[in-house]
């Protein structure tokens, strides 16, 4: 059960080396390695993180916002998607004991509506709602995008023209640690840094574009967020 995960990781390394730097695909992106942790600093474990719950963190970039959803069963194997300008990728599954854990980037494909301390329009839903006839999505209520995070986060409704770029995890069976360290998909930084560079300079004290080392902080976002709009 435990070795998919490793091999996936593995593969993963061994495909860092040989990217450029900034590949013309859809392929993983490798940034830095870095442990989930909880606020108090104690390293996250897979069998802890409660199901269907918003946890938030950021990565790879110090202001750049990422889901952490405990679905609670497991993912689909692998789902076939491509990007906005018709990429093609395979996203992998979820890792973890049942392989139910899973990561997306926080910033809508459509506007790059995202979570802030003040308020968030984006989140994990799981119930169906007046604003949306699927359970178990991420939902942004700017646009009523909503995708699909059994399945690499694939579109189901709404304007987004692509699914929202995943977080590559690793999971280490030996202690049950969690581990960021690349993306998949449509990647949309440049376009969030270019629209939201006042803000996040504000929000980030100017470092917003920092890559992550080490470790990354999740929070529940009902903690991280002051608001959150339902729809």
């Amino acid at each position: 059960m435990y070795r998919r995960d490793f091999m996936f990781a593995c593969a993963a390394s061994a495909l860092a080396a040989s990217l450029p730097a900034t590949p013309a695909d859809a392929s993983p992106r490798f940034y830095a390695r870095a442990r989930l942790i909880d606020p108090s600093g104690r390293p996250l474990k897979g069998n802890e993180l409660p199901a269907n719950r918003n946890f938030i963190f950021h990565y790879p970039f110090a202001g750049t916002p990422c889901f952490l959803l405990n679905l609670g069963r497991p993912t689909k194997v692998s789902a076939q998607l491509k990007t906005a300008d018709e990429q093609a990728y395979e996203w992998p599954g979820g890792v973890g004991a049942d392989h139910s854990i899973v990561a997306y980037s926080a910033i809508c494909a459509h506007r790059l509506a995202y979570p802030t301390r003040e308020i968030s329009f984006i989140s994990y839903r799981n119930e169906t709602s007046p604003g949306s006839k699927f359970a178990h999505v991420i939902h942004c209520c700017s646009e009523h995008s909503q995708y699909d995070p059994a399945e690499g986060a694939r579109v189901l409704a709404g304007p987004a023209p692509q699914p929202l770029a995943a977080i590559v995890l690793e999971h280490d069976p030996r202690d049950d640690a969690l581990y960021a360290v690349g993306t998949l998909g449509g990647e949309l930084f440049n376009e969030f840094f270019g629209k939201y560079e006042f803000r996040l300079a504000l929000d980030h004290g100017g470092h917003a574009r920092t890559v992550v080392e080490n470790r990354c902080i999740v929070s529940e976002l009902a903690q991280y967020c002051r608001q959150q709009v339902k729809c």
